[in-house]
C-alpha cells in the first residue's frame, strides 16, 4: 500500500511540477514545499510515506519544469522563419517557392481552404524585393500551410510538394478574446505560415498504393457511398475522429455539435475505445485469457493507426491497456491510479501536453467518470439501470469539464446535458456500426456501404436533433473571462466534495459557492464599469460601448471580422445582449457581418443607414432576423441623435458619411472616406467643429481640415497612415494611435487611453 501511495504522489508530483511552469519560479516553490511537507505530514500521518518520497517528489516537479522548458520549440538558426523579411506594407509581397514533405491530412478551414502542416526542406524566393533573393536554400522547420480547396485534393501525408505563396509571420493577439494564432503555432514547433496559392507534387508523384492514409481514405468514401452527405463524413467522424474526415465534414455541422455540447462525440477518445474493448471482448469471450489480451491491443492498435496519435486517443488507449492487463493478471484494477499512470507516461512523452485542451479535457472527463458515476448511480439506484447510465456519465462528465469549458471559451451551453442524454443511444447505435461497417469496408468497400446505408435514419434524427436545439434561443450563455485563480478554487471545491464523504451529502453548497464566485464578479465588474474599446480591424471601424451593464456596437466587420474579433471580444465581456446597434456604413459593403453576430447574440436595437443607390436587401434580411428576436430595426436620417446609455449618437453627413459621438462629455468623430475636393467644404461650412477624438481610416487629411478639428487625440482604423496627415498631428501635438500597430484601443474615464499590445506586453514582463 505505501509503495502505491508513494507512486501516486510521485506521478502526482511530476503532473503538478509541470503546471507549475504557469506561475514564475513554480518548481523551486515546489522542492520547497517537498522538503517542507517532509519535517511536517510524517509526524501527522504515521503510515504515509516516508520523509524521502515527499523530497523525492519536489526534485520530481523541479525536474518536470526543467523538462519542460527543454522540450518548448526553439526556431533552429535555419528555421525557414528567419528567412521571412518584414513588410512595411509598401514593397510588394514575399512570394517564395517552398519544397517539403506533407504532415498531416488536410482540413477545412471557415474560409473554406485547405490547411496541412509542412515539413520544409528548400526555400527558392520568387519575387518580393531588391535585395538578393533566397534561391535553393536548405532550411528546417515546420509550416502552417492553406492553399484554395481544389490544390489541396488528394494531398496526404508523405507526400513531397512544392507550394508557391506567400509566406508569414503570425502576430500576437491584438484584440482582448481573439485566438493567440502565434501561441498555437508556436506550441505546434512552428514559427511562420504560408498561403498558398499553387501546389506541385515533386516527380509527379502518385498517390501511394497502402497506407494508413489509404485505408482511412477507403472507409470515409465507403461510408459516404450510400449514406450521402453530411450523414456520411458524420459517421466516419465518430469512428475516425473529425480530424481525419475534417475535409469532408462541413464547417455547419462542427459548429452545431460544438454549441450543444457534443463535440466530443466527433473526437475519437474513450467512448469509441470502450465501445472497441465491449465487442472485442464479446466476440473472444470463449478464448484464452491471453488470447483476449491480444486481440483487445491488436484492435486498439488498429483503431490508433487509424486516428492518428491524438492526446485523448493515446490517453484512452493507455486506459484500455491497462483495462486488459488488469484482465490478464485477473484482479481488479485501480482505475484512478490507471489515469494517473497514463497522463504520466504521456507526459514523459511530451510534456507540452498539460497545457494541450483537448488532453486537459479528456483527463478530467474520464477522471469524472470514475469517481463520480458511481456516486450517481447510488442516488438514481430507484431508476431503471439504463436510464440511471444515461443520466449520471453526462452530468458526470459534464461536472468536472465545465470550469475549465467556461475558462477557455467563456461560454456555457445549457442544453448540453439534456443533449447528450437524450443522443447517448443513438450516438452508440451510429458507432457501433460505424466500426462494423469500416471493418467491412477494409475487405470488400460494397459491403462497407450496404452496412452503413443502414445507419441513415439514426443519423439523419440526430443531426435534426443537434439542429433543433442549436436554433433554440439561449443555446449559449456567455459568462465572461474568469481567472486562474477562480479555476483553481472551483477545482478545489470540487475535490474536496470527491475526498470528503461527508460532503457528499452537502455537495450543493459547494456548488452555490462555485456558482458564486463566477457570478458575484462578473456582475459586480459589469455594473461599474464603462469603457470604450475600439477594436482592430483590417477596413472598417468596429467600437464597442459598455456602460455599467448596457451594451453598444458600433459596426461589425464582415462576416470573419464578426466571428473571430467581435463575438470573441463579447463573449470574454460576458455579453449576451446588444442593447444598441449602429451600421455606420450600410450597404457599402456585401459581406457584413450583422447575420454573423445575430447568429450568437441577440440585437434589442438596431440604427443604420441606407442610401437609396445602394442594394438594401442584405438589410432587409437583418431587419427581418432581429425583429424576429423582438428587436427595434430603425433607419436613421441626417441631424436624428440616438441616445445610447449615456452617450448619444449623432450622424451629421450620410454621403462621406460622418458621425458623431458624445461619450463623457466629450466629441468623438468618425470620418468617412473623403475625397480631396470634399474635405476643404467640410471644414468651412460647419458641419464639424472641434473633436477631442478623430477616429479615422488613415487616409490624407487636408491640413485646414485638421485645423478646424483640433484633434486631442487621433485613431486610425487601417492598416496604413498617411505620412504627411501624421506629421501634421505630431505638430499639432495630437496623441496618435493606430490599430494595426497598437492592436485594440481601450479607454475608460479613470486610467484613459490604453492599448492591448501594449498591456500584453506589461503582463508577459510580469511573468
Amino acid at each position: 500500500m505505501s509503495q502505491a501511495i508513494s507512486g501516486v504522489i510521485l506521478c502526482l508530483a511530476y503532473i503538478i511540477g509541470l503546471l507549475s511552469t504557469a506561475f514564475p519560479w513554480g518548481g523551486y516553490v515546489l522542492i520547497a514545499l517537498g522538503v517542507g511537507l517532509a519535517f511536517i505530514l510524517p509526524r501527522w500521518w504515521k503510515k504515509g510515506p516516508k520523509p524521502f518520497i515527499w523530497v523525492a517528489s519536489g526534485m520530481v516537479a523541479l525536474l518536470a519544469t526543467i523538462y519542460f522548458q527543454a522540450k518548448v520549440p526553439q526556431p533552429a538558426t535555419n528555421d525557414i522563419s528567419s528567412f521571412i523579411r518584414p513588410n512595411d506594407g509598401k514593397t510588394q509581397a514575399q512570394v517564395v517557392k517552398v519544397r517539403g514533405e506533407v504532415e498531416s491530412t488536410p482540413r477545412l478551414t471557415r474560409n473554406q481552404r485547405a490547411q496541412f502542416w509542412l515539413k520544409v526542406i528548400q526555400l527558392d524566393e520568387v519575387a518580393g524585393s531588391d535585395r538578393p533573393m533566397v534561391v535553393g536554400k536548405d532550411v528546417t522547420g515546420k509550416l502552417y500551410v492553406t492553399v484554395p480547396l481544389l490544390q489541396a485534393t488528394g494531398l496526404h501525408p508523405g507526400d513531397e510538394i512544392e507550394v508557391t505563396g506567400n509566406l508569414y509571420k503570425p502576430n500576437p493577439p491584438d484584440n482582448p478574446g481573439s485566438f493567440d494564432f502565434q501561441a498555437y503555432l508556436a506550441k505546434e514547433g512552428a514559427f511562420a505560415g504560408l498561403k498558398g496559392r499553387q501546389i506541385s507534387l515533386v516527380d509527379g508523384k502518385a498517390e501511394p498504393e497502402w497506407g494508413w492514409w489509404t485505408i482511412r481514405q477507403r472507409i470515409i468514401r465507403a461510408q459516404t457511398n450510400w449514406l450521402g452527405i453530411p450523414e456520411g463524413p458524420l459517421v466516419s467522424a465518430m469512428v475516425l475522429g473529425s480530424q481525419t474526415v475534417n475535409l469532408y465534414l462541413s464547417v455547419a455541422i462542427r459548429d452545431q455539435f460544438a454549441k450543444v455540447g457534443l463535440a466530443h462525440a466527433l473526437a475519437a477518445s474513450g467512448f469509441q475505445v470502450s465501445l472497441i474493448l465491449s465487442v472485442v471482448l464479446a466476440l473472444s469471450r470463449r478464448l484464452p485469457v491471453k488470447a483476449k489480451f491480444a486481440c483487445g491491443v491488436t484492435a486498439l492498435l488498429l483503431f490508433l493507426g487509424l486516428t492518428g496519435p491524438q492526446p485523448s486517443m493515446l490517453r484512452a488507449i493507455l486506459m484500455g491497456v491497462a483495462a486488459l492487463f488488469a484482465l490478464v493478471a485477473e484482479r481488479k484494477i485501480k482505475p484512478i491510479s490507471s489515469l494517473l499512470l497514463a497522463a504520466t507516461l504521456l507526459l514523459i512523452v511530451n510534456p507540452l501536453w498539460i497545457w494541450d485542451l483537448s488532453f486537459q479535457l479528456s483527463f478530467l472527463a474520464t477522471l469524472g467518470l470514475v469517481v463520480t458515476v458511481p456516486v450517481l448511480l447510488k442516488w438514481l439506484d430507484w431508476l431503471p439501470p439504463l436510464f440511471a447510465s444515461l443520466i449520471a456519465v453526462p452530468i458526470a462528465a459534464s461536472l468536472w469539464t465545465l470550469p475549465l469549458q467556461l475558462y477557455n471559451f467563456k461560454v456555457i451551453s445549457p442544453y448540453s446535458v439534456i443533449v447528450s442524454i437524450i443522443t447517448t443511444i443513438p450516438l452508440t447505435i451510429i458507432s457501433i456500426g460505424g466500426f462494423i461497417s469500416a471493418i467491412a469496408a477494409l475487405a470488400w468497400p460494397l459491403a462497407g456501404s450496404a452496412i452503413a446505408s443502414l445507419l441513415y435514419y439514426p443519423t439523419h434524427w440526430l443531426i435534426l436533433l443537434v439542429e433543433f436545439f442549436y436554433k433554440l434561443p439561449g443555446n449559449s450563455v456567455a459568462v465572461g473571462a474568469i481567472s486562474s485563480i477562480q479555476l483553481m478554487v472551483i477545482y478545489g471545491i470540487i475535490l474536496l466534495v470527491w475526498l470528503f464523504t461527508g460532503f457528499h451529502k452537502r455537495w450543493w453548497i459547494g456548488g452555490l459557492i462555485a456558482i458564486l464566485l463566477i457570478v458575484i464578479p462578473a456582475w459586480q465588474s459589469k455594473s461599474n464599469l464603462f469603457r470604450v474599446t475600439v477594436l482592430s480591424t483590417d477596413r472598417e471601424p468596429v467600437l464597442v460601448i459598455q456602460d455599467r451593464g448596457k451594451v453598444a456596437l458600433i459596426n461589425t466587420g464582415d462576416a470573419n471580422t464578426a466571428r473571430f474579433t467581435v463575438i470573441p471580444f463579447l463573449q470574454q465581456e460576458g455579453v449576451n445582449k446588444i442593447d444598441w446597434a449602429i451600421a455606420t456604413d450600410s450597404g457599402r459593403t456585401t459581406d457584413n457581418g450583422w447575420a454573423t453576430t445575430l447568429d450568437s447574440i441577440p440585437i434589442e436595437n438596431f440604427y443604420s443607414y441606407v442610401e437609396p443607390k445602394f442594394d438594401s436587401k442584405s438589410q432587409s434580411v437583418i431587419a427581418s432576423a432581429i425583429q424576429a428576436d423582438k428587436g427595434n430595426y430603425q433607419n436613421l436620417v441626417v441631424g436624428q441623435t440616438v441616445q445610447i446609455g449615456s452617450s448619444t449618437v449623432k450622424l451629421i453627413n450620410s454621403e462621406l458619411p460622418i458621425w458623431e459621438f458624445k461619450i463623457q462629455g466629450e466629441n468623438w468623430l468618425l470620418l468617412g472616406e473623403l475625397q480631396p475636393d470634399q474635405q476643404n467644404p467640410l471644414a468651412t461650412n460647419g458641419e464639424v467643429g472641434k473633436t477631442h477624438v478623430l477616429w479615422w481610416s488613415g487616409q490624407t487629411l487636408a491640413s485646414n481640415l485638421l485645423k478646424a478639428l483640433e484633434p486631442v487625440v487621433a485613431i486610425s482604423f487601417s492598416n496604413s497612415v498617411a505620412p504627411e496627415t501624421l506629421v501634421e498631428l505630431r505638430q499639432g501635438k495630437t496623441k496618435f494611435y493606430s490599430t494595426s500597430r497598437d492592436g485594440a484601443i481601450l479607454w475608460t474615464p479613470d486610467t484613459g487611453f490604453d492599448t492591448t499590445l501594449e498591456l500584453a506586453e506589461n503582463q508577459s514582463s510580469l511573468l
